[in-house]
C-alpha cells in the first residue's frame, strides 16, 4: 500500500473508501477554486460518488494502472496527487494533482510531486513522467518548472472546461534526467 512522508507536517497515503466524506468535504468547500481548472467538479455531487471514484481508483491500483493518494497536512486532507495511468509498455505515466485553496503556498505539491516522481522512477522503474497543465494555469506550471521538467509542447483544445476548450502544456521528465538532478547513479 502506498504511503510516504514528505515533510514533518505532511504525508501521502493511498485514498481509501473511509476517506470519502473528508475528501468530498474538501472538494465541496473548494468548488469555485477547483472549478477553474478541473472539469469534474460540478459532476461530483455526493459522498457516494466520491466513494465510487475511490473504489475505481483502488481498482486501477490493484491492476497496476495508477493510483490516487491523499496529501495530508497536519492530519487533514489537503488535496490529492496521483498517477493518472501507467503505460507499462512504454514505461510512462502522467501525474495529476490538486490542492485545497487554504493549503496553497506551503510547498506541498512540489514535495508530493518529488515523492511521486521518486516512486515512479526508482521503484516502478518508469522511464518517463509527464505533467499536463492548462496554458493559463500559471501557478500549476510553476511546479514542473521548479522540479526541472522540460516543456515539450502544447496540445491545443485538449480539454473541455465547462464552457470552453483549453490548451495544455506538456512537461516531461525522463528517468535519466531525474537521476542526474537527484545525483543518483544509474546502477542504484
Amino acid at each position: 500500500m502506498f504511503s510516504k512522508s514528505i515533510s514533518d507536517d505532511a504525508e501521502l497515503q493511498l485514498i481509501q473508501p473511509h476517506h470519502a466524506e473528508e475528501l468530498y468535504s474538501l472538494v465541496d468547500a473548494n468548488r469555485e477554486h477547483l472549478r477553474r481548472w478541473l472539469p469534474w467538479v460540478d459532476s461530483l455531487t455526493s459522498v457516494d460518488m466520491e466513494r465510487d471514484f475511490i473504489q475505481a481508483s483502488l481498482g486501477a491500483y490493484a491492476r497496476d494502472g495508477g493510483f490516487i493518494a491523499g496529501i495530508w497536512y497536519r492530519g487533514h486532507i489537503a488535496g490529492v496527487i496521483g498517477l493518472n495511468q501507467i503505460d507499462w509498455t512504454n514505461r510512462a505515466t502522467n501525474i495529476g494533482y490538486w490542492l485545497g485553496e487554504i493549503y496553497q503556498g506551503r510547498g506541498l505539491i512540489a514535495l508530493a510531486c518529488q515523492a511521486i516522481i521518486d516512486y515512479s522512477v526508482l521503484e516502478l522503474k518508469l522511464n518517463r513522467v509527464s505533467i499536463h497543465v492548462a496554458t493559463e494555469n500559471y501557478r500549476s506550471q510553476a511546479i514542473p518548472k521548479r522540479l526541472g521538467f522540460k516543456e515539450e509542447g502544447t496540445l491545443r483544445q485538449v480539454e473541455w472546461l465547462y464552457d470552453r476548450h483549453v490548451d495544455h502544456i506538456i512537461f516531461g521528465m525522463l528517468a535519466q534526467e531525474w537521476h542526474e538532478l537527484a545525483g543518483i547513479s544509474r546502477s542504484e
